[in-house]
Order: structure tokens, then sequence, then C-alpha cells
């Protein structure tokens, strides 16, 4: 039988914070996040380390933080996972929440911040919108990326932003071949080559040049490094698209490949890096609605001054019309 206090029982919510704890205002807002979502009956779930760092006594919060060891199930059962850092924060947060598909917020502390969606002086009202549940989420497309070397699969992994394949000696060029598809598009003697996804287009993808690409388009860039080659542009291929940087076997050097700059891998001349779609996104919490043009504004310090668009032009005919409003004889 099932009784009426059971039907009244809330499900517990769970939301694990990281933070960049070498930070001391990283570790100031992360204490106002424990803090504050414990006093609203949230358990919070931090990292067995972090909390050292934080000094945060489980104990003290009612209900208790709940601590753990293991980053891979950091995640497990939490409604979302708040990361307080700069966009490297995020991305480490990815890696940790990739397996659950736990939704990300970031809150920004860092320089651009792209990736996150609150920023400092935001906190009051950020929490305030994880306990009234007042958010979305956005799937984001990533990138599954294998390297081979003699046929054998040696290095798998997932990225976000992107994958770059890279000369390991900054004095010798890089010999590649490029493939679409299993058909070769190019050879190139470079740097490396970026490949991108729409998220990590204002990433390192935008510092070489690459196209900025908004993150509802589903799609994967491609940025030759520094190629001697009278083909060498960047590139917008279909997300179902598999791309492959053949590390040819004739190298002097060897090659590195680098995921959203955290993760890398050596690769010896004869190495095959395949690139293609992830099976899973990675899912970002949004508090608001505003559109991504406003975020390139923003982010990047773009002006605008002189803007006239429709919807000025409208405010403007309004209160020109409400000027020529004629007034009572009586009206002040």
């Amino acid at each position: 039988m099932t009784t009426s206090a059971q039907y009244d029982a809330a499900p517990v919510r769970r939301v694990l914070v990281l933070a960049h704890t070498r930070r001391d205002d990283a570790r100031d807002v992360a204490r106002s996040f424990v803090k504050e979502l414990s006093a609203h009956g949230i358990v919070v779930r931090l990292l067995r380390s972090e909390a050292a760092d934080l000094g945060v006594d489980p104990a003290a919060y009612d209900p208790a933080v709940e601590l753990t060891d293991s980053e891979t199930d950091a995640s497990r059962g939490c409604e979302l996972t708040v990361v307080i850092g700069g966009d490297g924060s995020i991305l480490r947060a990815a890696e940790v929440t990739h397996k659950r598909l736990t939704p990300v917020l970031g809150v920004n502390l860092g320089h651009v911040g792209f990736l996150a969606e609150a920023e400092h002086e935001d906190v009051a009202a950020t929490i305030e919108a994880i306990v009234a549940q007042r958010y979305t989420t956005e799937d984001r497309l990533t990138l599954d990326v294998r390297a081979f070397h003699d046929g054998e699969l040696v290095y798998s992994t997932f990225a976000v932003n992107e994958a770059s394949v890279e000369k390991a000696a900054r004095e010798r060029m890089l010999e590649v071949v490029v493939e679409i598809d299993d058909r070769p598009l190019s050879r190139w003697g470079c740097d490396g080559v970026v490949c991108a996804t729409p998220t990590g287009s204002t990433a390192y993808n935008f510092s070489a040049g690459g196209p900025i690409v908004w993150p509802q388009v589903e799609a994967l860039c491609i940025v030759p490094l520094s190629a001697h080659a009278l083909f060498a542009r960047p590139m917008v291929v279909a997300p179902s698209s598999v791309i492959a940087i053949e590390v040819l076997s004739g190298n002097q050097g060897a090659g590195v490949l680098w995921c959203d700059g955290r993760r890398s891998v050596d690769l010896p001349p004869g190495a095959r890096i395949e690139v293609s779609r992830g099976l899973r996104p990675v899912r970002l919490v949004r508090l608001h609605q505003a559109p991504f043009t406003d975020r390139l504004v923003a982010k990047f310090g773009l002006s605008v001054e002189g803007w006239r668009g429709s919807a000025e032009k409208r405010r403007q005919a309004r209160s020109a019309a409400d000027d020529a409003v004629p007034r009572d004889e009586g009206s002040p």
C-alpha cells in the first residue's frame, strides 16, 4: 500500500560542485554555493580533495555534504554540475560528467569564459535559479578521437572544443595527408591541423584563423596551421564526415595529438588520427535565452555603437509618436 506521505515525499536533489581550488576567489564562490544550496535542502557533492582545499566539514551542513574520490562517477545521480573557474575548469568538468551526460553550469572567473553561463557577480541569482530549477539545457556536439599506429588503436578520447595534431619539435615541419570520408584531400607541410566543433570555433580554431560557427549549426571545422601549400584554407564539413590525418612515415620528427589542450599523446611517424562526431554530446546549462550574437558581442567586446536595427527603429518611432500627441490645456 502506498501512503500519502510517500506521494508527498520530494525526491532528493543533488548538485556536484567543482572549483579551481588554487584560486582564492574560486574557493570563496564555491563555499557560497555549498552553504546556500545546502540551506535550501539540496545535497551538495564534492570531490574529497577539493573539500579539503575548501575547508568544508561535511557534517556541518544539513543535509550533509557528500564526498567522493572518483571523478568518473562524481556526477552520478546529480541534476547538474556547477563549475567555478574559467573555460579550462569547464572543460575539466566536461571530462568528469561526460559519461553521465550531467548538465554543466559554468561560473566564470576567467577572462573570456565563452563556455560559462554566469559571471562572478551573478552568484546569488545563479543559486536562486538552481533552487527554483529555472534553467534549461543545451546539447553541444563533441568529437570522438582515435589514434592508430601500424593499424592498431593506441589511444581514444573525446573533445568538446577541438582535437589538434601538431609538430612535436619547433624546428621541424610536420608532413601530413588529410582525408575526408576515406578520400584524400591534400598533403601539407605544416605546424599542424586543428579539427574543431562549433563550440570550439571561438577557441583554438578562432586563433588559428578558422570561422566562427553558431552552436546550433552541426558541422566540423578543419584548420591547417601555417601550411606550406596553395590549398590550405579553413574548411567546414558535414557532421557525419570522418576526418583522418596521417603523419607521413617520412617525417624526421614526431607529432603530438592534443584534445581540448588538456590531454595529449605522442604520434610517431606513420600514425593515423581519426576524428568524427562524438556519440555523447556535452550538456550545458542555460540560465538566459540571449542569442549567440549577443554572447559574441559581450565576450569579445565588439563595437555595435550606432546600430539602428528594426527593434531600435520601432522604439524611436513610438517615442516620437508619444511626443507628437497633443496635450489637454489643463495638462501640466
